[in-house]
């Protein structure tokens, strides 16, 4: 643990002074020293001895109770604002207390998150609906990014919810009594998605969901599969059957530890930290309270839009976690994390954009660090890495308190110009990344080849690393780069780069095309499980990609059940990994797989 700081050195050497720092934080806050939504603790002027921790959770966190006059209205208003604000400002936190809501529908758009308050799902209840459709999209939903629904019990007014969405759109620890739909009204396209430590009643139904994973749940069943879909730890699942139908599906997952929340304890906030589960299946609030530690809301600084690094780096040297409330954050310097069971959760999507080509976050090679639910988006400066876990060269061991990486979101261009080397490095040993979007963007504003030139999605240094849920996209070389021994990943969902100009630009020496996943040849274990990989070279539709996976030939590397697939024929792959699987073909979008590798 860090030496406190002394007032010289509050944010590092040199620094602001302690008390200019806490006089910048006290003006943040409202002048009425009070939670503006009424359920935390009041502020209390901070002491010389440490910053404060606790606070208003800010205008763009709405707190509902069943008593709340015209929530229907509320919801409509921001869903009116947020659902078509792709690459907008707007970030919201819509909570609800325990209680029973009738005749809602929540319809989510663009940076919207939904959360109950209970510490079970089934304390919150929804007569009614949680939605994402794509109307605003002429029915295709394969751009419902950035919205997520948590900790509520669903009843939904037509038997069926609809959640038709596409990558960072997690469906956390929800109860469904009915059916869930995953495609859009009228079926048209779809490409998630991710559920995890959730019970669906009845059917889930993909429908035209391209890909899907899901992790620790119980479903009714499961109607069907387009390309990709893989289970892991789900009770209900179908069976292995890969590649017709194409489910993956795995008893258990070896190692999970579910994602931290914000919920109510009377009129008290506290965080609830899931404990690490080995061997997981099914939920972990199935069987009465779940297994975890809470950390009331006055160990963490609420940090507000406009809170510099400084300041962060203050808080987290005092001993505080941080809540990041929804809004953007520009940081000139690391987010540095130095003490061991740290929390940084955000709220609503908080953005963190990193000016002057600086690191969003550091981690040090310490145990337990919890990073959850808030977005990276590249500055217009090039960052060597967007987030780093562990510094070069860390070697500790982690697997009894690994640190997790938990809907934590990296983009790149989109919203505007944005460049970096290598998004995501792992350099801790025994990390979890569960459920990650690393996304070089292929739309918006600030997109082309060099304009959001991002050469590295994901690097893995550290040993034993699990990845349950990694999507990662468009990368100017290699998306995923594996180095680290004992990795392992269940689900992988790649499309390279659309905006290759020409065959020259993406070669590597005498092989054609980056490999979307590429293991080191000096590893000697690693194993995946349902790994796809798509091209769609719409700049140059002649490219050719010699493969989507690149391994050595050992038999410690193992991968089960790979695909790779040509959109439309705009460019194909010779083969699935190395030179085995048989080549795609014409404009057919038909997969071709590998079932086992060596």
């Amino acid at each position: 643990m860090p030496t406190p700081p002394t007032d010289a050195t509050a944010a590092g050497t040199p620094g602001p002074s302690r008390r200019r720092v806490l006089a910048a934080m006290a003006a943040a806050l409202p002048a009425s020293g009070l939670l503006a939504l009424g359920d935390g603790p009041a502020y209390a002027a901070p002491v010389a001895k440490a910053l404060p921790g606790g606070g208003d959770l800010g205008p763009n966190v709405l707190v509902f109770d069943p008593s709340t006059p015209n929530i229907q209205g509320k919801l409509d208003e921001i869903f009116k604002q947020q659902e078509s604000a792709q690459f907008g400002t707007g970030r919201y936190a819509l909570l609800f207390k325990p209680g029973t809501y009738n005749g809602l529908n929540a319809q989510l758009g663009f940076y919207t998150s939904i959360s109950g308050l209970g510490l079970s799902p089934d304390d919150t209840a929804f007569n009614g609906d949680v939605t994402v459709d794509a109307g605003w999209f002429n029915g295709n939903a394969t751009q419902n990014f950035w919205r997520s629904a948590e900790n509520l019990a669903l009843t939904p007014v037509n038997g069926t919810n609809r959640w038709a969405v596409a990558q960072a759109a997690p469906f956390r620890r929800m109860h469904v009594k009915g059916g869930l739909n995953l495609a859009p009204d009228g079926y048209g396209w779809a490409s998630g998605g991710y559920i995890a430590d959730s019970r669906i009643d009845g059917a889930v139904s993909p429908y035209s969901q391209q890909q899907w994973y899901t992790r620790d749940s119980s479903v009714g069943s499961w109607s069907n599969a387009v390309w990709n879909m893989v289970f892991s730890g789900v009770e209900g699942a179908p069976g292995q059957s890969f590649p017709d139908p194409p489910y993956t599906t795995l008893d258990s997952t070896p190692v999970s530890r579910e994602k931290p929340f914000l919920y109510l304890d009377g009129s008290d906030y506290k965080v609830f930290l899931p404990e690490k589960r080995t061997n997981a299946r099914g939920t972990t609030w199935g069987n009465g309270t779940a297994r975890g530690e809470s950390l009331p809301l006055d160990q963490f600084y609420v940090a507000k839009p406009g809170v510099d690094a400084a300041t962060l780096n203050a808080a987290l040297a005092q001993g505080l976690h941080l809540l990041l409330t929804p809004g953007i954050y520009h940081v000139d310097r690391p987010i540095d994390v130095q003490r061991a069971n740290t929390v940084v959760l955000g709220l609503g999507y908080a953005t963190l954009i990193p000016d002057n080509g600086v690191t969003a976050v550091k981690v040090a090679d310490v145990d337990g660090v919890r990073l959850a639910g808030f977005l990276i988006d590249a500055g217009t400066v090039n960052s060597t890495t967007l987030l780093e876990i562990g510094p070069e060269g860390a070697s500790r061991n982690h697997a009894a308190n690994p640190t997790t990486v938990q809907d934590v979101f990296v983009r790149i261009g989109g919203a505007g110009p944005g460049k970096a080397t290598t998004s995501m490095v792992i350099n801790s040993n025994d990390t979890i990344i569960d459920h990650t979007w690393v996304w070089r963007a292929d739309h918006g504003d600030g997109v082309g080849w060099d304009t959001n030139r991002a050469d590295y999605g994901v690097r893995v240094n550290g040993d034993g690393v699990l990845a349950t849920g990694l999507f990662v996209e468009h990368f100017n070389k290699y998306d995923v780069e594996w180095r680290g021994e004992g990795g392992r990943t269940i689900f992988f969902q790649n499309e390279k780069a659309y905006d290759a100009p020409n065959q020259a630009a993406i070669q590597n020496g005498s092989i054609k095309g980056y490999a979307a996943y590429k293991i080191a040849d000096t590893v000697t274990t690693h194993e995946g499980w349902g790994m796809g990989s798509y091209c769609y070279y719409n700049v140059d539709p002649t490219i050719r990609q010699d493969h989507g996976f690149q391994a050595p030939n050992t038999p410690g590397v193992k991968f089960h059940n790979l695909l790779v697939v040509s959109l439309g024929g705009k460019g194909q792959y010779e083969h699935v990994i190395n030179n085995i699987g048989a080549p795609t073909s014409g404009d057919s979008t038909v997969p071709s797989t590998v079932v086992s590798y060596p």
